[in-house]
């Protein structure tokens, strides 16, 4: 994993395409913005997961 110190309105950028910029600090919580191709999604890991786990379902009720 690369970790990387990055202040408000400062960015990492992800290949040529991803844009990730943090946008507030507050306390213990970061928001982040990112600019991403529309071919990329782009999910909090929960919402990943919980979608890797529905896709599994649905693949495993049409066998």
């Amino acid at each position: 994993m690369l970790v990387l110190s990055r202040r408000r309105d400062e960015s990492i950028m992800i290949g040529k395409d991803i844009t990730v910029t943090i946008v507030d600090v507050r306390g213990d919580k970061v928001r982040v913005g990112i600019d991403a191709p529309p071919s990329i999604s782009v999910h909090r890991e929960e919402v990943f997961h919980a979608i890797q786990n529905e896709q599994s379902k649905e693949e495993t009720s049409t066998i």
